[in-house]
């Protein structure tokens, strides 16, 4: 090694990915040691950081060129010493000048003050915060105002940001890209209008409301009468996330819905008040749509102050085959098997979506209208690729037996499925059909029914779901 130039001995270590690889081979002799101090881009501590503060010096001295930094203490308790504090943002702020990404994890020791800190990391330009319960909007301002590069923030179970004040100024800026909040209890939908003129520029936006309180307002009928019409351009949108959201007709989330030209990735998860009309905008406006996840709340988990309740059908399906042309990724989940939402989807509408567009990956949950007719349809599927079905308790052995004939199938999970046995995976056994099959709580079909039926295969039961 003494032999190699600087320059070839860091790209071998340039091509190390894992941490605990490179802290091995930093070990070896003394010059790697050196090499991999300089060229150590990102660093993850947490729980083992103790004390504290004194180990973090230590490391940012060590490291003195970090790009991205994540504090995570994930299953810390008190015994295992005390965590991290404003005092090492301070730490992190004057001696990683070349800080661009930071993560902090259930760092409950944390608050406005140690964000200020941060607001002279002027590189900084992504930000992740997950459960740190004192943080408020106050520090998240403080910290927008100095960081004027930010383009990704992610804010996640953080319950004392009430404040939208740091929503509306960086609205102001244009710049960011990537947004995530997600179980913000003081954050709703109304809430995003603030961004402005930013929507122009934002490329991935995920919101989801924490389930209880949003039925809290909706009994309030806070989220539905506080809507303001309002244009939002949205043309650089690639990927939409909306979890618990309320959609009202016309309005702000519906708005954005229409306005997504480039979106490539759609996910719609128990949001109330979607209609056909919405599905039928994004279709015709989102030409470059790839893949579309929908959960639909059943018809009997609505609460009946909605005026216009929720109606998605196969003129929805219809809209997405006749306008997305490159759709190759499908999930379509009912909450509720119990009470299935009636008036949804049929097995008619999502197999002429699949004999239109070339999709590739089709998940199907609680859809109890697809059968085995269904499963004889999906034979003429000449690009599906990967099937997973869960609590599809239509479909019987007979229906299983057809997968042979799926000319492309090459992944098929199943879970909780009450009809299918051993059986309708018999035919499969040996013919090195699927490269992988994995079987997950099926009361009918045992771990000796799976040997064989796949080059790789994968059992899971556990029967507690049933009882």
């Amino acid at each position: 090694m003494d032999d190699l130039p600087d320059q070839l001995v860091w790209d071998i270590l340039s091509r190390v990915k894992k941490n605990v690889d490179r802290n091995s081979a930093s070990l070896a002799c003394k010059r790697i040691y050196k090499l991999d101090n300089e060229q150590r881009q990102s660093m993850r501590v947490g729980c083992g950081l103790d004390p504290a503060n004194q180990a973090l010096t230590l490391l940012c001295n060590r490291f003195p060129n970090l790009e991205k930094v994540e504090i995570t203490y994930a299953g810390w308790m008190s015994k295992l010493g005390k965590q991290l504090d404003d005092q090492g943002l301070v730490i992190l702020a004057n001696n990683c000048p070349s800080l661009t990404a930071l993560t902090l994890s259930y760092c409950t020791f944390i608050t406005d003050l140690g964000l200020r800190h941060l607001a002279s990391c002027s590189k900084l330009s992504a930000l992740k915060l997950n459960f740190t319960p004192r943080i408020t909007g106050c520090g998240i301002l403080s910290l927008v105002v100095g960081c004027k590069n930010l383009t990704i923030l992610h804010l996640i179970r953080c319950l004392n940001v009430t404040s939208v004040e740091w929503l509306e100024y960086i609205g102001k800026l244009e710049t960011l890209e990537d947004l995530s909040i997600k179980n913000c209890r003081a954050l709703g939908e109304g809430d995003l209008i603030k961004l402005g003129s930013s929507w122009r520029k934002l490329k991935r936006l995920q919101f989801e409301v924490d389930a209880n309180y949003r039925y809290m307002k909706v009994y309030d009928r806070l989220a539905v009468d506080r809507w303001q019409k309002q244009w939002i351009p949205c043309e650089s949108m690639m990927e939409l996330s909306l979890v618990n959201c309320i959609i009202s007709p016309g309005r702000g989330l519906a708005c954005v819905l229409g306005k997504c030209k480039n979106l490539e990735k759609l996910h719609l998860d128990m949001c109330v008040g979607v209609r056909d009309s919405d599905i039928i905008g994004l279709a015709k406006k989102s030409s470059k749509l790839r893949s579309i996840s929908v959960r639909v709340p059943s018809d009997f988990s609505l609460p009946l102050l909605m005026n216009n309740p929720l109606r998605l059908t196969d003129e929805s399906l219809r809209a997405l085959a006749q306008n997305c042309p490159m759709l190759e990724s499908v999930r379509i989940s009912f909450s509720d098997g119990e009470f299935p939402s009636f008036s949804s989807f049929t097995q008619n509408g999502i197999l002429n979506l699949i004999q239109m567009c070339p999709i590739r990956e089709l998940a199907l949950d609680h859809v109890y209208s697809f059968n085995d007719f269904g499963m004889e349809a999906l034979c003429s599927a000449h690009y599906l690729e990967t099937l997973e079905l869960v609590r599809c308790q239509e479909i019987s052995d007979e229906g299983l037996q057809l997968v042979g004939q799926f000319p492309r199938l090459c992944t098929l999970r199943l879970k909780r499925c009450l009809g299918v046995t051993d059986a309708g995976l018999y035919p499969l056994s040996g013919t090195d059909k699927l490269d992988f099959l994995a079987v997950e709580d099926c009361p009918q079909i045992s771990e000796r029914g799976v040997q064989g039926a796949a080059r790789s295969v994968s059992f899971r039961q556990d029967l507690s779901w049933m009882y």
